[in-house]
């Protein structure tokens, strides 16, 4: 007779459930019960899944020493003759002599930065930038407040602190504080990449 009412069901529930737990060797029988289950699980699901399992073999280019060790001693570690991921050292770039293109570039987004006269919206100065300035940098330059800028003039000439084949660093002098500014060579020609206010 099937069971209707959710208080059967619940009874029923409670038996099954509560069937492990007794005495102790119902709980044993159900730990047995359960071992040989996931045991045969793992046996035959990869059967039936067909992955097969792909025997232990050293990689091509890998060497390894088969004598017998005896006991006590390590056995030998297998060694490779590939190339290591950095086959090739990290070198430094070295210095090259200062690229006129990139200290114009730098003076013409200095006198842009400073160029803010009142009622300028940060759209409008932001424009002046865009044409000297990377496309990764400019979001950072959508921060700024033009009206937060203390200079409104360039007061004297770029000084070259670090040159490289690559990258320019140039110090301009303002009537506010000196911009450093790094000048780095892209697909587009030399553009600014970044700017701090030095002392």
């Amino acid at each position: 007779m099937p069971i209707r009412t959710n208080r059967g069901r619940a009874a029923v529930y409670r038996r099954l459930w509560g069937w492990p737990l007794r005495s102790p060797r119902h709980l044993m029988g159900t730990l047995v019960f359960l071992a040989i289950l996931v045991t045969a699980l793992g046996i035959v699901l990869p059967k039936v899944v067909g992955k097969p399992q792909a025997k232990a073999s050293p990689p091509t280019g890998t060497t390894t020493s088969r004598t017998a060790t005896p006991p006590g001693v390590a056995a030998s570690v297998p060694t490779s003759n590939l190339p290591t991921r950095l086959s090739t050292p990290l070198t430094t770039p070295t210095p090259a002599p200062p690229n006129g293109d990139a200290i114009r570039i730098a003076k013409e987004w200095a006198a842009a930065w400073v160029n803010h006269p009142a009622g300028i919206t940060s759209e409008q100065w932001l424009a002046q930038l865009k044409p000297l300035t990377t496309d990764e940098y400019l979001p950072v330059m959508s921060t700024v407040d033009p009206a937060n800028i203390p200079a409104t003039k360039v007061t004297g000439e770029p000084e070259v602190g670090t040159s490289y084949p690559k990258s320019l660093q140039v110090t301009i002098p303002t009537d506010g504080p000196k911009l450093a500014i790094t000048v780095v060579s892209t697909n587009a020609g030399w553009r600014v990449a970044d700017y701090d206010q030095a002392s």
